[in-house]
């Protein structure tokens, strides 16, 4: 059976996202302010099968962002250091959803300890705290970036759904005098 160039493209660029995301140990999130405006912080995650999963205090900004407004966009993002091209580090963001889970849920009961065996005892002290509420992140849209004119539209399973730029960046054309 032949694979179109969707298949193959997907066939190799899949496994570049997975690796790339359990490289990453943060979540970069913007969420929205009660007035409106854009606030920018980060928390370590846990992915799981439904979502990416977060466990932060409601003392912090970002939560009470989340808590008044669901819509966030984060991003995993290429550390500086290992970046072969600071103008063009590796990143996969995302639009999505948050959801808080209730403590009594089978979902806490897995995501807690997976969070646990990710980052070890400070996840049982936090979750042990009253302030602490975990999310769950559902990724909507987003775009995974490779580099230069190598930017790919995922869906919220890491399916490719099309090679964003197939055009390219395209020089300044100077003017006739």
């Amino acid at each position: 059976m032949m694979m179109n160039k969707q298949e193959r493209l997907e066939n190799r660029l899949q496994p570049k996202i997975a690796a790339f995301r359990e490289e990453r140990q943060t979540l970069i999130l913007s969420t929205l302010s009660a007035d409106g405006y854009p606030h920018i912080s980060y928390a370590p995650f846990v992915r799981l099968a439904d979502g990416y999963y977060i466990l932060i205090s409601e003392i912090a900004e970002h939560t009470q962002n989340l808590l008044m407004n669901p819509n966030l966009s984060f991003m995993l993002l290429e550390d500086e250091q290992g970046a072969k091209q600071i103008f063009a580090r590796h990143r996969l963001t995302y639009k999505a959803n948050a959801a808080v889970i209730d403590r009594e849920s089978d979902t806490w009961a897995q995501a807690i300890p997976a969070l646990e065996a990710r980052f070890g005892e400070i996840i049982t002290n936090l979750s042990g705290l009253s302030d602490f509420r975990l999310f769950r992140i559902e990724p909507q849209t987003g775009r995974y970036v490779r580099g230069f004119g190598k930017a790919y539209t995922v869906n919220g399973n890491d399916d490719i759904d099309f090679v964003h730029l197939e055009k390219g960046h395209q020089p300044i054309k100077e003017e006739a005098e």
